[in-house]
């Protein structure tokens, strides 16, 4: 027999319970790092909104218009603390030197400073009123001395179909000379007041920084990760001696090739122009790739004012010292220091000559040895290791 189906309760009591399952609490909300730690699907409008990111990409750009504008108005406080810095680095061999025999790096530090002071300071009271002496001599005796230039049958004809000779007497007699180098008296005194208070800056900051040369080269040290940091420590010394060793290399060239120049100067007979042309040969040689030849240029032309003779063996002096000072005194000066290229040397003097003048093109070749590092330690053993 087929079994009977259940009846459904009925009465109040099956109201009720069709009630409540009507009437069932919603489900509570999900845990909120459960929603946070689970992939979403639904994404703000505001996120992908072409306005929003316009906005940020905009102010992003501002930003970095900002800083690049802010830098170059201050690209010359830049060149001169980091002449500063490669000033103390050069020097920092020579306080580490006094430190090690026992002095306190504060001492030797003071030395130091008084030291390059007093020797700059002898300088230009012995070489300065001299040599504004010469050079005002030389100067006003230059439309004689070019004059006299007529002698040679080469330079006359140039003359005669160039009119050189006038020209420039002209030029160094008409007060255009002082208009040119500095527009008159008042941009003359501007330049000189610009180069006294940098000077002053560029002796403070390397005082300071030679001072406190060990704790910021830890502050730079503690930049990297710990597991790094014997790693950059080694790479950052590597860098501070190859800079540190530039700039006392490049003292040693001048000092030897202006010592060298005044006394040739004097036994060539050049005697009444030899400090005056001696200062010249040490502006030139703080000028990379061209400086030497631009003295050798300016002595010659001084020489041969007076002689053919003198001129001719001026010429022949400058030019066999030259090939001695590059092919003998600068790569023993420079070979344990700074390890660079030919052509990386050209283009980085030119590149920084380019953007920055003089001072660029002089702190340009350091900066590319310490490229050259990173490069050889950092750059080729990542590649190798792919």
């Amino acid at each position: 027999m087929a079994p009977r189906p259940t009846a459904t309760p009925a009465g109040p009591r099956g109201w009720l319970h069709r009630i409540r399952r009507a009437t069932q609490p919603t489900p509570a909300d999900l845990d909120a790092d459960a929603v946070t730690a689970g992939p979403r699907s639904d994404v703000s409008l505001a996120r992908r909104s072409p306005f929003a990111i316009g906005f940020f990409v905009t102010l992003g750009a501002l930003t970095a218009g900002g800083l690049v504008f802010g830098l170059y108005r201050i690209s010359s406080v830049v060149l001169m603390v980091m002449l500063a810095l490669y000033l103390a680095l050069g020097l920092n061999p020579l306080v580490d030197r006094l430190s090690s025999r026992g002095l306190r790096r504060g001492i030797s530090v003071l030395l130091v400073a008084l030291f390059g002071l007093g020797i700059l300071s002898l300088a230009i009271w012995a070489i300065l009123p001299v040599a504004a002496e010469q050079i005002n001599r030389l100067l006003l005796n230059a439309p004689s001395l070019l004059q006299e230039l007529r002698a040679n049958p080469q330079i006359a004809a140039w003359d005669t179909q160039y009119d050189i000779i006038n020209r420039v007497s002209t030029f160094l007699t008409s007060g255009e000379l002082l208009s040119t180098l500095f527009g008159g008296l008042w941009g003359a005194g501007q330049a000189v007041v610009g180069m006294v208070l940098s000077t002053m800056v560029t002796v403070v900051l390397t005082v300071y920084l030679l001072a406190s040369m060990p704790s910021f080269k830890e502050a730079i040290y503690e930049l990297a990760p710990a597991s790094r940091r014997p790693r950059v420590r080694y790479l950052a010394n590597e860098m501070f001696s190859r800079i540190g060793g530039y700039v006392t290399g490049l003292f040693i060239v001048i000092m030897c090739s202006t010592t060298v120049a005044y006394l040739f100067l004097n036994v060539v007979g050049l005697g009444q122009y030899a400090l005056a042309l001696a200062v010249v040969v040490a502006l030139c040689a703080i000028i990379p790739l061209i400086g030497s030849t631009l003295s050798m240029v300016i002595v010659s032309i001084v020489a041969f004012t007076f002689s053919p003779t003198q001129g001719f063996i001026t010429l022949a002096f400058l030019l066999t010292y030259q090939q001695f000072d590059n092919y003998f005194i600068q790569p023993r000066v420079f070979q344990r220091s700074v390890s660079v290229p030919g052509p990386l040397v050209i283009l980085a003097a030119l590149a920084g000559g380019v953007l920055y003048g003089l001072l660029g093109a002089l702190l340009a070749i350091p900066s590319m040895a310490a490229a050259m590092l990173l490069y050889r330690e950092v750059l080729i053993p990542a590649l190798n290791r792919r």
